[in-house]
């Protein structure tokens, strides 16, 4: 698929391919409401909204396509490395209606060489996601300093069972890049598993999407782009998107 040329099928794609995210300490339900109403677009829904763990509810009941999932994050952002309250959080999360759950790998302690224990925290995330949600995790790539890194942490997650390895918080300096989002695709090709990718944090316009979908046609095959197993987490880029379709 080549995105020289930015052709309306190409932006109707990259629709269905959105977490539309609201992460931010000023939301509130009136504001989650407005979002999954956003979600349903004329040209098609989002794959997923993506909350706070208190707006799951909320979401579950404002989401008038029920093709659409609901994610919500656990030790986020910090990373924090407490199993035990983790694996809590995740357990309520999926109790009130979350189809993903979007963790933070513990990268301070991975940063410290310690794989093992990054890999049974990820282990234990999994356990508890079962088959009743998708485990995404988040390897925070603008803090792991190199490529190599990035590699070896997407090895780690892959290994400990994510279903999505995801390149950021988008709470740090350093959000998704391409350099990082090369060395995660390599790690989810070089393993042969049924993993997918997630590029967020910064990820804001339409060039920078379809940048992204390139990279993974290229690395992955264009048929392997799709929602199960390729994903953009954006707030304002939907917005671009309608903005840009409308225009054409």
């Amino acid at each position: 698929m080549s995105l020289l040329n930015i052709d309306n099928d190409t932006l109707i794609a990259i629709i269905g391919l959105l977490d539309l995210t609201a992460l931010n300490d000023s939301d509130t339900d009136e504001y989650i409401r407005t979002l999954c109403k956003k979600a349903v677009t004329k040209y098609g829904s989002v794959a997923c909204v993506c909350i706070y763990q208190q707006f799951v509810p909320i979401a579950k009941k404002s989401l008038s396509d029920p093709s659409i999932k609901i994610a919500t994050v656990s030790n986020f952002p910090s990373g924090g490395d407490d199993i035990d309250a983790t694996t809590l959080d995740i357990a309520q999360s999926i109790a009130w209606g979350a189809n993903e759950i979007d963790i933070v790998m513990p990268y301070h302690r991975f940063l410290k060489g310690d794989d093992n224990f990054t890999f049974d925290f990820i282990s234990a995330c999994k356990k508890v996601c079962g088959e009743k949600a998708q485990l995404k995790v988040i390897l925070e790539t603008g803090a792991l300093i190199n490529n190599d890194n990035i590699y070896r942490a997407s090895t780690v997650a892959i290994n400990a069972g994510a279903n999505f390895i995801k390149t950021s918080t988008g709470k740090i300096a350093i959000g998704a890049t391409i350099p990082a989002a090369e060395a995660m695709l390599h790690a989810i090709r070089d393993s042969g598993r049924d993993v997918g990718f997630k590029a967020s944090g910064g990820v804001r316009s339409v060039s920078d999407a379809t940048a992204y979908v390139q990279l993974a046609s290229d690395i992955m095959g264009t048929e392997w782009v799709n929602a199960d197993h390729f994903r953009i987490g954006a707030s304002a880029l939907l917005d671009n998107l309608l903005t840009e379709l409308q225009q054409n």
